[in-house]
């Protein structure tokens, strides 16, 4: 990427060169034909956050679609405790910010940073609400995909709510083969382990605790790469459905 990297609320003199390749990326944008992918393209900015920058922060209004080109950006909020809640993690071909493009002036309740060097397409709310009345089928793809965001939300406040961290984490790795789409045994965590302590709402310990136990037992193999094997997958949620009815500990 031709662009040096700037972070948000920054306003250098020059935008960014324009790149129409995200637009490729992005399940939002890539059904369309390529000329209207190249439109689109011309009024993206890319710019390139180094591992640990902030893209933006809570409570700084924003009107701007972003979209992860390369690298991985996690999204978190704060509690007043001051203890983060991961949201979730954005891979490339990802987005955030679909809220500003909606209400415009929206303040971001949110932390963005990327996890790693990662470059960022962006789109200001004028121009991507032009798209949308000239292309509405870019508006239901958008719209599915803040479906399947509310659907994967509904899921993890019940999780955290009702089931114990075993159950918690067996849930989410039968959400990750569900995920990958295939009979494999073998997935690999999208997220380290102290981003999932954070995401099912406990500790890298009980975490780590966790997965020895349930290794222990058989039920997972735990490989190099944050790769897991799962033997049999319905005698993993067995086991998760017993721990559960058996109200285990937290």
């Amino acid at each position: 990427m031709e662009c040096h990297h700037h972070i948000h609320g920054s306003h250098p003199g020059h935008g960014c060169k324009s790149h129409a390749g995200c637009i490729r990326l992005v399940p939002i944008f890539n059904h369309l034909e390529e000329e209207q992918m190249a439109k689109i393209g011309a009024s993206v900015e890319t710019l390139a956050l180094q591992k640990g920058e902030i893209l933006f922060r809570a409570g700084e209004r924003d009107d701007t679609l972003y979209i992860i080109h390369t690298g991985k950006v996690r999204i978190y909020r704060l509690a007043d405790s001051g203890k983060e809640q991961l949201v979730r993690i954005l891979n490339p071909g990802d987005f955030t910010g679909e809220l500003a493009v909606f209400q415009p002036g929206e303040i971001h309740e949110n932390y963005a940073e990327a996890l790693q060097d990662s470059t960022i397409c962006r789109m200001k709310q004028k121009d991507l609400q032009a798209y949308l009345l000239a292309y509405p089928q870019i508006a239901l793809k958008i719209l599915t995909e803040i479906t399947k965001r509310l659907e994967e939300s509904e899921k993890q406040t019940a999780r955290v709510a009702v089931e114990n961290v075993e159950s918690r984490i067996i849930s989410f790795l039968a959400s990750c083969v569900e995920q990958s789409g295939t009979n494999d045994t073998v997935i690999a965590l999208p997220m380290s382990k102290k981003d999932l302590a954070s995401y099912l709402g406990t500790t890298p310990e009980t975490i780590s605790r966790k997965f020895t136990n349930l290794e222990k037992q058989g039920l997972i193999e735990q490989l190099p790469n944050k790769k897991v094997k799962i033997p049999d997958l319905d005698e993993l949620l067995l086991y998760a459905d017993e721990a559960t009815s058996a109200g285990g500990h937290h």
